[in-house]
């Protein structure tokens, strides 16, 4: 089977909640995401989807993915798109670093793969583990009381895990962390999620002043030695996200006992092909995750789903369903969330079928 033709397609995806706010006052009121097509001469078209969070939360931005795909799809023609190893090399040959923009090329090849095999993604990507999922749902940052019923509404909805942004004025934050505890119930979990947002001496006030609330402290400040100190003088649960985007910051965070979870986002890492090398490791090294990506719609949250399904059950702490949180779709058989929890498909590769009145003319086209 050989690559014949790759497009990729501009959508915008407003947020039902107008938008979405973290720390040092970044915001987001429409996603702009790029979807890739990938067709092939066997008649198989696989889809992918990239979706980085603003220009402002990581070395991606919306414009650069498109850029990025012209600039490496012509290197692709011809390649077999069910030997993901090879694909991948032959990309990083192309491209130098910026894996965001491998990151839906990969994933729609693992769509072609899983086609061609008849089985769904998460099947090749280590089988499927349990019926179903827990999602978290990230919070907003807004004032306390309107974090607390934010929260309260959610859990309405079935969510038990939550992702409190906060990341601001640390006395404010400490107020977040109260006002949504106190809403919480038996079996939630939450995580304070600063985003890099803190300065040391910050983090130090806040885990300090709620070191008697059951609460995960996530990536409080910019560098891994920073993030490093302040988990050295807490005993709450940690969590990494945006200092690991590779298999070198895991490996030297297992020796430096960083964390206890780590965020694996798939296009941090290029894809679902090193996101699952970087998923196999943490379960070798005992490191609960949550499987997710920067952000997204039908096709990313698919892709998600399906590499969250094939986790182990124990090694998942959470997940997202980021279509939920956009008024618009893109692609039929999507998964839905149900109570809180999420489900991979069980049709071939992704188990999607873009939709492709809403994606309009392509933006990219190579052949």
């Amino acid at each position: 089977m050989k690559i014949t033709r790759i497009t990729a397609y501009q959508v915008d995806l407003p947020l039902h909640e107008g938008s979405y706010k973290w720390s040092s006052g970044k915001s987001v009121t429409v996603f702009d995401s790029t979807i890739v097509r990938v067709d092939t001469d066997a008649g198989i078209t696989g889809h992918g989807e990239v979706c980085p969070l603003g220009p402002f939360y990581l070395p991606a931005f919306a414009s650069g993915a498109r850029a990025g795909i012209a600039e490496l799809a012509p290197h692709l023609i011809g390649e077999d798109p069910t030997q993901l190893g090879r694909l991948n090399r032959r990309m990083d040959a192309a491209l130098k670093e910026h894996a965001y923009v491998k990151s839906a090329i990969d994933i729609a090849c693992w769509d072609i793969l899983g086609q061609a095999a008849g089985l769904p993604v998460c099947e090749l990507l280590g089988g499927r583990y349990g019926d179903d999922f827990h999602l978290y749902r990230a919070i907003s940052l807004e004032s306390p009381d309107e974090m607390a019923q934010r929260v309260a509404g959610y859990r309405g909805e079935g969510y038990r895990r939550f992702q409190l942004k906060v990341g601001g004025d640390p006395d404010t934050d400490i107020e977040r962390i109260r006002a949504v505890s106190a809403v919480l119930q038996p079996g939630d979990r939450l995580i304070a999620d600063a985003n890099t947002g803190w300065l040391r001496h910050e983090a130090m006030r806040v885990v300090r002043a709620v070191r008697d609330f059951d609460v995960y402290i996530e990536q409080p400040c910019l560098n891994y030695e920073e993030c490093l100190s302040v988990r050295r003088h807490t005993d709450h649960p940690f969590v990494l996200d945006e200092v690991i985007d590779g298999i070198a910051p895991l490996l030297q965070g297992h020796a430096d006992r960083a964390m206890d979870v780590v965020n694996i986002k798939i296009s941090k890492f290029g894809g679902l092909t090193k996101a699952r090398q970087a998923r196999d490791l943490c379960v070798s090294l005992g490191i609960a995750m949550t499987i997710e990506d920067s952000w997204g719609g039908d096709i990313v949250t698919a892709a998600i789903a399906h590499l969250a399904h094939s986790t182990p059950t124990e090694f998942l702490f959470t997940s997202t369903d980021f279509n939920s949180y956009v008024t618009r779709s893109i692609a039929r058989g999507a998964p839905q969330r149900e109570n809180g929890r999420l489900a991979a498909s069980t049709t071939p590769g992704l188990g999607i079928e873009p939709l492709m009145d809403e994606l309009g003319a392509p933006v990219v086209d190579v052949s």
